[in-house]
């Protein structure tokens, strides 16, 4: 069998997730520097494949356990967490006649 184990690499991504939560809701640290901990001293990958790994399970809903899962972040350490704006919601400008 050549490549990664799909199942292998799924419970690993699941424990890091809980280990994410762990940092950030029960220890209370802050994201960024929950992320260091998770890339230099637990999972030895990079914090940019880390925070891939957390946008994706937190899109799916994954639950720690019953009841317990991430809210989408409210903060923009996490890019694309937010909708864009729609362009109803942009305000006009000021100075209409320089744009058209």
């Amino acid at each position: 069998m050549k490549g990664r184990d799909k199942e292998l690499v799924s419970a690993r991504d699941r424990k890091l997730y809980e280990r994410y939560y762990y940092w950030t809701e029960v220890q209370r640290l802050r994201f960024d520097d929950a992320l260091h901990v998770l890339s230099t001293e637990e999972f030895f990958i990079s914090e940019s494949r880390i925070m891939q790994i957390i946008r994706k399970l937190i899109s799916e809903g994954y639950e720690i356990e019953k009841g317990k899962r991430l809210k989408r972040p409210g903060f923009c350490g996490f890019r694309g967490c937010r909708p864009k704006a729609k362009p109803s919601d942009v305000q006009p400008s000021l100075f209409p006649e320089l744009f058209q």
